[in-house]
């Protein structure tokens, strides 16, 4: 007992200097930790049970998916269409193609240029959603368009994970059988999600240690269900937290998981570094220089054309392409089970760890400074603006323009309303293509695009108009905006949103005339109710059936009041 607590504990200890050295340095923490396993590996002898730390990692890697699988919203995928779904899997049916034969080409026996393949399909959901965070552009149309994606790999990525265990003895007989029990227990566990779950998780829920506790409960109880019929652990967690995510407790659950998966995660992260053997390097150099060319320069070309051809322009074909620039953690742990299975060696492991480290640290650079990029490839892009149907998507107004309102949803639907009320010529940008299509047969005069495109700024409709309100809260992109439309009508009003008080008073000093703080504003709404109410209590019950009303359009809509991770 004592032996496992002192293993654990230089494994923390060296994992704990190395990310604070990376954090210092601004790194990615992955890499970090591969690292310490790399350092500890050629000094086994300190580290005196191996096999625990092995089974260890698993367990990361089973807290890792339970996670992932509670934090899958399929709305997501909604609001981009069918770029994600159609697109994600068009791309990685593209990717994966080219990887199996750059790897055949490269003399790689079947297995492993099929695993080749499979490796740099996928892209980082964690890494890139962390990045996209704390740049606060998850909710950009790239960065909807980059969540969807990874949502739709995940999917195919637990695929795969349930298929490769089975290459060497692969019967479609056997397969086929597994694959109906395996459907059985996703049903009972949708039925379950939905008749059982919320009522015993009401209960629990009024307990956080006992919510923890039957979560985790849960968490297990599937890892066991897919292990008895021959499918990982790590897919029986997986599904676990897709069972769960659809529960309104998903993110207390989350927030209590989170520490157990973050420790366990380094621990699995350790264990791969520990497995390297950098004594392999000269043999798989070439390789290496190939593959990571290829995830960092073609893949996200790949990405581009695709995202292009479902009718985005070039700014966010760019910035969806050079944020999937990377390979996954999926594809680290596909790798380490191809070889604890046999059906790889230690080049291809090493290789894949190697690639895994190198094209993360490029993805933390790329999206950090993805505008400068775009900057410099930007007049070689044009090409992309002609895929799709991204030139179709506007309606030119036929009479004068005195409000432009950037962002029809939530917000927007209420301004745009107002405005149609007050015969107020309007004209909409919105980055949705749906909600574009739905203007123009409304014969409301719009344009198609994203208001951090300074191109798509260029085409708005300043002179004569009187008021513009951007409801996106991006910050960077309304400094642009501002910038941009006060320098060709200086006597425009403009109004911006902003989700941050500092954001706010930067949009201030930068030229703003009113910043809106949805937060503040929701507040300042209700007292101005309890204030109507205290002259007439009958007013209650008429603001009542007015907001029903009002909110059952927006259900249909597809409007959602935004959740705050």
């Amino acid at each position: 007992m004592a032996n496992i607590f002192f293993d654990i504990g230089i494994i923390i200890i060296i994992a704990t200097l190395f990310a604070y050295i990376a954090s210092l340095l601004k790194q990615p923490l992955i890499p970090a930790y591969v690292i310490t396993g790399l350092i500890i590996g050629p000094l086994m002898h300190i580290i005196t049970d191996t096999q625990n730390v092995i089974l260890l990692a698993e367990i990361g890697i089973a807290f890792l998916l339970f996670i992932v699988g509670l934090e899958i919203d399929l709305k997501k995928l909604k609001d981009v269409g069918l770029v994600a779904p159609l697109g994600g899997s068009i791309q990685i049916i593209v990717l994966f193609s080219f990887g199996f034969m750059v790897a055949s080409f490269l003399k790689f026996k079947l297995i492993e240029a099929t695993y080749m393949g499979i490796i740099i399909a996928f892209s980082s959901t964690m890494i890139v959603l962390k990045l996209l965070s704390d740049k606060r552009e998850l909710d950009t149309l790239h960065g909807r368009i980059v969540v969807g994606w990874l949502l739709t790999e995940d999917f195919f990525a637990i695929l795969a994970l349930s298929i490769l265990p089975t290459l060497a003895y692969f019967n479609i007989l056997t397969f086929s059988f597994s694959l109906l029990k395996a459907l059985g227990l996703i049903a009972i566990a949708l039925l379950l999600s939905k008749f059982v779950f919320p009522k015993i998780f009401k209960f629990a829920a009024k307990s956080q240690e006992l919510l923890f506790l039957l979560s985790i409960s849960i968490c297990f109880l599937f890892a066991m269900a897919f292990s008895y019929i021959g499918f990982s652990i790590i897919i029986g967690a997986f599904i676990a937290g897709v069972t769960l995510a659809n529960l309104p407790y998903n993110l207390e659950i989350i927030s209590k998981v989170k520490s157990l998966k973050d420790f366990f995660a380094i621990i699995f992260f350790v264990s791969l570094g520990m497995e390297l053997v950098l004594g392999f390097t000269n043999s798989i150099k070439v390789p290496l220089i190939i593959f990571f060319l290829f995830v960092v320069c073609v893949k996200p070309f790949i990405t581009m054309f695709l995202t292009s051809f479902f009718g985005f322009r070039k700014r966010t074909a760019f910035m969806t392409g050079i944020s999937l620039n990377q390979i996954s953690e999926f594809s680290l742990i596909i790798v380490s089970q191809g070889l604890f299975l046999g059906q790889i060696n230690k080049n291809i492991f090493t290789l894949t760890v190697l690639l895994a480290i190198g094209t993360i640290t490029i993805t933390s650079y790329t999206i950090q400074y993805d505008e400068w990029i775009y900057s410099l490839f930007k007049k070689r892009l044009k090409i992309f603006d002609k895929f799709g149907e991204s030139s179709g998507l506007e309606y030119t107004p036929r009479r004068q323009v005195n409000v432009i309102l950037c962002g029809h949803n939530r917000i927007g639907y209420s301004i745009a309303k107002t405005m149609h009320k007050l015969h107020k010529g309007l004209f909409v940008v919105d980055f949705n293509p749906e909600i574009v299509k739905m203007m123009i047969n409304k014969k409301i005069p719009c344009l198609y695009g994203d208001i951090g495109d300074l191109e798509v700024i260029e085409r708005l409709p300043l002179k004569g108009a009187q008021l513009l309100i951007s409801t996106v809260p991006n910050a960077k992109d309304n400094l642009l905006l501002l910038k941009e439309v006060k320098e060709r009508n200086k006597s425009l009003i403009v109004y911006v949103t902003a989700n941050q008080i500092e954001e706010a008073l930067t949009l201030y000093n930068a030229g703003a005339d009113y910043v809106i703080l949805p937060h503040f504003l929701g507040g300042e709404h209700v007292s101005l109710l309890i204030e109507d109410f205290s002259k007439n209590i009958g007013n209650i019950i008429a603001t009542k059936l007015k907001h029903i009303k009002e909110l059952k359009n927006r259900q249909e809509m597809g409007h959602e009041h935004p959740k705050h991770h």
